[in-house]
This record gives structure tokens, sequence and C-alpha cells, in this order.
């Protein structure tokens, strides 16, 4: 039965779930605050990675954390507040940070990594699409015989997961890019991972949906969520108040703001990342993570994009520059011969990743509201997990059964 359907969100997650809506016969509504050009859809490091198993909540991360919380170019920085929300967030990621927590978790993300990287590839090939889109792998690049032993710890992971990955010499890494100096002593290599150019997916698939019929409402904010028993009945925006028989929260990192209006109490941080790019030729031909410096590089399409950092100092946009030249310095540090120029740092950009208390995403129908669905809290995996959030959304509401298991996504779950 075909329902209106007004989505809170216009990111990736946001136009995946109204991709998938739509094509399963829905009428669909995106309402985003922003113009939807930026943000973290549009700045992250294009990564489909099904190596990335290990939820951001794991052990060690939240002491690491806190030894860093002093360094303002450390690539984890949780800024310290008094605030109720934070606080909260902060004591259940911390009883997150477990090996239990992680084995339940590796299967889970395994199956919606692999399920969003394929999807990725099957809506370019059914809608004729032309975004650029790579099956090169992810290196990691490591500088210590420490950094290295541990990717090769996430290598036999990855591989009893299924995964293709492995273990690779300096040498081996530099035959792969011969038109560029490294300083490594090894890395592992993830052939299982593809990678593309973020912008040119999110114009493709916006004309898509406007091009059939999808109503996408931008600069409009929702403000008030009115309800009847355990149904949403209206939304009140600063333009109009708006109907639907279902809606979608996928608001990111201003999710938790909303759903507070339902009294759905969703523990979410803003977690900030930023990009510099570069248009000279760096020789970097293969997407890579600098283990040490935790700096993601992508070659993408006529470009080169550096991108890092995890900045839990709540919402906002400000660009701190001591950050940006961590991310510079680190490029630097393993790519001897690739500088990046003083207006390539000004031109430098952020978005903010919704964090949950577990480092995995929220997926589904809180049983405070029946017809409300939740999609956020993907962290850094925003861009692997989009169209597969997407996906489960849609099968959600349409009662279909889950193509992942969908019990330790749940927006009600205990910490």
């Amino acid at each position: 039965m075909a329902k209106h359907i007004i989505i809170i969100g216009g990111g990736i997650v946001g136009v995946s779930c109204a991709y998938f809506l739509h094509k399963a016969g829905h009428q669909v509504t995106i309402i985003d605050q922003s113009k939807m050009s930026d943000g973290a859809s549009y700045v992250n490091a294009g990564y489909m990675s099904p190596s990335h198993l290990i939820p951001l909540a794991a052990p060690g991360v939240m002491k690491q954390g806190v030894k860093w919380m002093f360094n303002k170019k450390s690539p984890l920085y949780i800024k310290p507040r008094l605030n109720a929300d934070f606080l909260k967030w902060s004591l259940a990621f911390n009883r997150s940070c477990n090996q239990n927590h992680v084995h339940r978790s590796i299967p889970v993300m395994r199956d919606m990594a692999v399920m969003g990287r394929d999807l990725y590839h099957q809506i370019k090939k059914e809608e004729g699409f032309s975004f650029h889109i790579e099956k090169k792998g992810l290196l990691m690049l490591c500088q210590t015989e420490k950094a290295l032993h541990h990717e090769d710890e996430l290598v036999q992971i990855a591989s009893k997961e299924g995964l293709q990955a492995k273990t690779i010499t300096a040498q081996e890494v530099q035959k792969m890019m011969p038109e560029t100096a490294l300083d490594v002593v090894g890395a592992s290599y993830f052939e299982c991972d593809h990678h593309s150019t973020p912008g040119e997916f999110m114009e493709e698939i916006k004309s898509y949906l406007l091009r059939e019929g999808v109503v996408i409402r931008q600069k409009e904010k929702v403000l008030d969520i009115t309800t009847a028993g355990s149904k949403v009945i209206s939304l009140h925006t600063d333009k109009e108040v708006l109907t639907a028989d279902e809606f979608v929260l996928a608001a990111g990192s201003w999710t938790s703001t909303l759903s507070r209006k339902l009294n759905i109490n969703l523990l979410l941080q803003a977690g900030k990342g930023y990009r510099i790019q570069t248009k000279t030729p760096t020789g970097i031909t293969y997407p890579a993570i600098l283990a040490e410096a935790k700096v993601a590089i992508t070659p993408m399409n006529g470009f080169t994009r550096f991108a890092g950092t995890m900045e839990i100092a709540g919402i906002n946009h400000t660009i701190n520059k001591t950050r940006v030249e961590a991310i510079a310095q680190g490029v630097n540090k393993y790519f001897p011969k690739v500088r990046i120029t003083s207006q390539e740092k000004e031109a430098a950009a952020c978005g903010l990743r919704p964090v949950s208390a577990d480092g995995m995403p929220y997926i589904g129908k809180s049983a405070k509201c029946d017809n409300l669905t939740i999609a956020t809290g993907h962290a850094m995996m925003g861009w692997t997990l989009g169209p597969s959030t997407g996906k489960l959304v849609q099968e959600i509401i349409d009662n279909k059964t889950s193509s992942v298991t969908l019990d330790m996504l749940h927006p009600d779950r205990k910490f």
C-alpha cells in the first residue's frame, strides 16, 4: 500500500531512504534545513569500506580520547564540558568500549558495509548514473612496526569474515604508487573496499529524485512535531504545517534534538571531520589511511582529498586551523614530496557526523512512536552505510524481512 512519507534530513542517509521508498511505490518528501550542498555527505573521504568492521566504541578508545583531550592536534579530540547529554553519552560510550561489544558488532557492520558498497554499483547500473566509483581497495599505511602489527590483526579478522585483505611490504606499496615518495614500513591492503567522489553521487541522486517526482524542500527547518497517542500527526516547519502517513528521522547530528520532542532520548554527539583538497598531481593513486596520523587520502575525480579528525565538541561549524594543520603535516610525513599549500588549507571545509553511544547506527522504530523510523548515528561510516540504511528503512516501513539483523541497531537499546 502506497504511503506519503516525509524524510527529515537530506544527507546521504536521507536521499538513500528517499530512493528506496520511491522505488517501492511511495510518495516521498524530503525536508532539510540546509541548501543540501555541503556537510558530512559532501566532505567525506568517499570510502565504501567493509574493512571498517570495528565500531568506534572499541577497547581503549575512551582511554586514548582522555589522553588526547588536551591536545588539539590529536586525531580524536573530545572537548570536556558540563553538559548533561554529553556526560550521559560519555558514560554510555565508555561502557560500550569492550571486546564483547566489538565481537557482536563485527558481523552486523560487515553485512551492512558490503550491502552498502554493492548498492552504489547497483544504483549506478540501474539508473544509468555516471558518478565516479572505483574498485581499487584501501591501503592502511604504517610508519611503525607496532601499527603494522595492529593492522595485521585486523587483516586476520577481515579475512575470517570473508573479506579480501592482506599485509604488504613497503616495497610493494611503493610499486603500487611509483610516482610518489613514501615513508612507511608496510601496510595492510583491503581489496574489498571501493571509493567514490561523494559530491558527484549526491548531485546525481538529487536530480534523479526530483525527476521522479520526489519533493525536496530545502532551507526549511522543522520546529515542532505534533503527536496523537503513539503516532506523529504533523510537522511544524518555519514555513508551514505538513502531514504524512509515515516519517523518517534522518537528520544526522540534529536527530536527537528533534527526537526529544517525542520523548525519545537518543544518546548522540556531533563528531566534526575536516577535509582539504588539491588539484595538484600527487602521484597518490590508491585510497590510503595514514594509520598513526588517522588521515584519509582519496584520489577523487580531478583532485585528491585529505580528510580526518574526530572532534566531539558539540554542534558547530568552526574551522579549527590547528586541526587542519595537523592533517597537512600528517600527509607530508608519509608522503614527503606532497605539500599542501596555505591556500588549500584556507579552503578547508568540515562536516558533522552523528556518533551514537556505541559506534553503531540507530535504525528502526522506537516503541514510543508507531509511524516514525529513525536512521542516524553512523559516525564515520555514513557514506559506506548510506544506501544499506535506506534499503533497511524501506523494509521496516513496508514490513518486509530485513536484509540485516537489526537487534544491535534498535533506537531503544540500552548501554
